[in-house]
């Protein structure tokens, strides 16, 4: 069968989906990754490698431009009644939206709309964001109500937000499936035994971006600091320009310069990464699906703590494998990653138990399985 993959980003899809999309191709399917243009020759021949076939289409990740947005679904509509798709999966929300009502108006037999996190657009309550949520609701429920579309949510929080906002048709429950994250190759991502020697490093992995809680970590390392504590505490990842809330680099270097932090940039080496560290945290600020640097850091045997927000509190379980802070309070993350510091032993505990969450709930070959099997279920 003919599979498509729509995706928001080039970056994203090798980082996210690469696996899935291999998989599919193992199966038989015939796979094309339709890719936002703005970076798609960036990464095409990394994509194409592996056997997959890529079509540019005009796509703005960020922010809300009726004009662009109009542009992405009529060339997604152009697209499917052109190339006749037998099944096209959606990689998060905009896609989704857009896609999801551009397939079935053409007809697209099979249809997979995975909400990968909801991100700001549910989450956020401001004023103009909550106006842009009531004009789209028709839409979604559009995009998501057909007969023949299966749905996909990374946490029960998210599905429960659909239904209750009116985005998504209460009926459509039946067609809904809960897949805990991206998934992780175990082997890739192996137990390493925490640091002994030197200062423990705490990890932020991330793009550079405001709602990934980076001025809360950062305000939290000022506190421990002040309390004495020893530990390193790194941001890892790259600025993201495209982004309305990105962090500018001249605003982390401040922060590196005062010494609160250090900053690595991005790494393609993650489970090295993972392995010089002692702690890993996510104090996102949105709705995330299940942060895919949670789930790599559990896979490595690592503690976690994170803000208690969809996503989040499924990978980061409180008193299991980590800690969990309310969103926004830097003072309660401080106290969560010093209890940490303080208690070797519980560091090691919450580590064995991430490791055995991996196994048992979100190793790859878990995901992939699920995700395949609502091939054959769409347009039942």
């Amino acid at each position: 069968m003919r599979l498509f993959f729509v995706g928001n980003d080039s970056s994203y899809f090798l980082s996210h989906r690469i696996h899935l999309a291999r998989h599919a191709l193992s199966l038989g399917h015939e796979v094309t990754a339709v890719l936002p243009s703005v970076n798609l020759e960036q990464h095409r021949p990394r994509i194409e490698a592996h056997g997959i076939r890529c079509e540019p289409y005009p796509f703005e990740r960020g922010g809300m431009n009726p004009a662009r947005d109009l542009a992405s679904f009529f060339a997604l509509l152009r697209l499917y009644r052109r190339e006749k798709p037998d099944i096209v999966h959606h990689l998060t929300v905009k896609p989704v939206l857009y896609g999801g009502a551009a397939a079935r108006l053409a007809g697209v037999p099979r249809v997979v709309n995975a909400l990968l996190g909801l991100g700001f657009l549910f989450f956020d309550q401001a004023p103009k964001t909550r106006a842009a949520r009531r004009l789209l609701t028709p839409l979604f429920r559009y995009s998501l109500g057909g007969k023949n579309t299966r749905i996909i949510c990374q946490n029960p929080d998210d599905l429960e937000t659909l239904v209750s906002c009116g985005a998504m048709p209460a009926a459509a429950r039946a067609r809904s499936r809960i897949i805990l994250g991206s998934g992780v190759d175990p082997a890739e991502y192996a137990v390493t035994p925490v640091p002994a020697d030197g200062a423990p490093i705490v990890l932020l992995a991330s793009r550079m971006i405001l709602q990934k809680g980076i001025p809360s970590f950062v305000e939290a390392a000022r506190l421990l600091r002040q309390r004495g504590a020893s530990a390193r505490f790194v941001l890892c990842g790259g600025t993201d320009p495209s982004s309305p809330n990105g962090i500018p680099e001249a605003q982390i270097r401040r922060w590196v310069d005062e010494g609160l932090v250090e900053w690595w940039g991005h790494r393609g080496n993650m489970p090295e990464v993972f392995a010089q560290t002692s702690i890993v945290v996510a104090p996102s600020e949105y709705g995330e699906g299940i942060p895919k640097s949670l789930i790599e850091a559990a896979s490595c045997g690592r503690a976690i703590v994170a803000t208690d927000v969809p996503g989040c509190r499924e990978i980061a379980r409180a008193g299991q494998n980590g800690e969990l802070a309310p969103m926004g309070d830097s003072t309660a993350l401080a106290d969560a990653i010093g209890k940490l510091l303080a208690d070797p032993a519980l560091l090691r505990r919450y580590g064995e138990r991430s490791r055995r969450m991996i196994e048992e709930e979100f190793a790859l070959e878990h995901v992939l399985r699920q995700t395949v099997s609502l091939y054959a279920g769409a347009g039942a």
